[in-house]
């Protein structure tokens, strides 16, 4: 199993904040599905103030290709991310494609 971090912004507004949280309250079935279904095994999402963190861990099947490719073919999913994409603003350093960008591991706490 691997672990991949991810960081994205929201737009710095209550309102969009309190109702894209509330989207995730509920994920559509369809997205729920596409995760999976892609090697994803957990997924997690932090919130502090606008910023977002998400924690991903997945198979040995999972690949960023094959999710990208599997997620454009999906038209539930194309049309989750556009709504998203309403609520979200993408880091300053992000590429004009680009929403969540990868994180690199720092520090490892050993036991």
């Amino acid at each position: 199993m691997q672990r991949h971090c991810f960081a994205l912004d929201l737009k710095n507004d209550a309102q969009l904040i309190s109702a894209y949280k509330k989207y995730h309250q509920k994920i559509w079935p369809e997205i729920t599905e596409s995760i999976k279904e892609s090697g994803i095994e957990k997924l997690e999402i932090y919130l502090v103030e606008n910023r977002l963190f998400m924690i991903m861990e997945v198979n040995d099947s999972f690949s960023f290709e094959n999710k990208s490719e599997m997620d454009k073919m999906n038209p539930k999913v194309q049309e989750w991310e556009e709504l998203m994409w309403k609520y979200q603003k993408a880091l300053p350093t992000a590429k004009p494609d680009e929403k969540w960008l990868l994180m690199d591991k720092i520090y490892q706490l050993e036991k």
